[in-house]
């Protein structure tokens, strides 16, 4: 009776609904079984991220991208740092060469004239940020890339310009994000969310990155001026920030966002 009972249940387990004998997606690994990356980025080649952002990740041992909009005066004036820097192994990223965004958008009442995404061809935002990448590589000899938007704006003239540009780069970010990737396996490395913090502390940025832990994904910072410039996070937070990266690196791999985007890409094509 009960060599029975086992048959049963055997054959009951057997023929179980299809779906719940599927096997779980596979866990996205981080490198050396780190819980979550973090990817601190810098916009627009701004004085501050040379004088306090470099200098402070330099001593935490930490390495950053920095997104340089090619026609600011800090890249052509300090163009030996930002070359020094990117032998240090921080990441020299495409931001453009204009800064071209939106001035209908909400706030953009700034924006040049000359400068208008609204008034900007696919094909003149291409081909600015085509040659970008090849001055970026006269500057750090590199060619592989990623790309931040311009204000996160991404409509030239109307049209989505982003596809034109979808073999020029290992990723793009393009802002809109609370700063935690949802989820790794669903994420599109050509459409890469981040958080622009402005004012926060370094426990609120810290607890920003435990959530990403928690999750096990990624957290994408994207900052402006630091101790200085607009958008400004104070030298500060930043440094505690990066102390607290620093004390724990085992857990929280900091990277450039070229080096996790490519690890990303790996694991993305493992899993299917």
């Amino acid at each position: 009776m009960i060599r029975r009972a086992l048959l049963l249940v055997a054959l009951l387990a057997a023929h179980a609904h299809p779906f719940a004998a599927a096997p779980a997606a596979p866990a996205f690994h981080w490198p050396e079984g780190a819980r979550a990356a973090v990817s601190l980025s810098y916009d627009d080649a701004l004085d501050s991220q040379l004088d306090q952002a470099i200098p402070a990740l330099d001593r935490a041992g930490l390495r950053g991208s920095f997104y340089l909009q090619l026609s600011n005066p800090p890249v052509a004036k300090r163009m030996d740092a930002w070359r020094a820097a990117a032998a240090r192994g921080h990441e020299l990223g495409n931001h453009s060469l204009f800064h071209q965004c939106s001035r209908s958008a909400p706030g953009h009442e700034w924006v040049q004239a000359a400068r208008d995404l609204d008034t900007t061809s696919v094909e003149q935002m291409r081909d600015q940020v085509v040659l970008a990448n090849t001055m970026l590589a006269a500057i750090d000899g590199k060619r592989e890339r990623t790309y931040t938007l311009p204000c996160g704006d991404r409509l030239a003239a109307g049209k989505d310009y982003l596809p034109a540009l979808a073999g020029e780069f290992v990723a793009v970010k393009v802002g809109g994000g609370d700063g935690v990737i949802a989820s790794m396996a669903a994420l599109d490395p050509l459409a890469v969310p981040v958080l622009a913090p402005v004012g926060l502390s370094g426990r609120e940025l810290i607890a920003i990155v435990e959530r990403a832990g928690r999750q096990g994904t990624m957290v994408n910072f994207t900052f402006h001026g630091v101790g200085g410039d607009y958008l400004q996070t104070s030298s500060a937070a930043h440094r505690e920030l990066l102390a607290w990266l620093a004390a724990h690196r085992k857990d929280y791999w900091t990277d450039t966002f070229l080096n996790i985007m490519r690890h990303v890409r790996q694991q993305q094509s493992a899993a299917h």
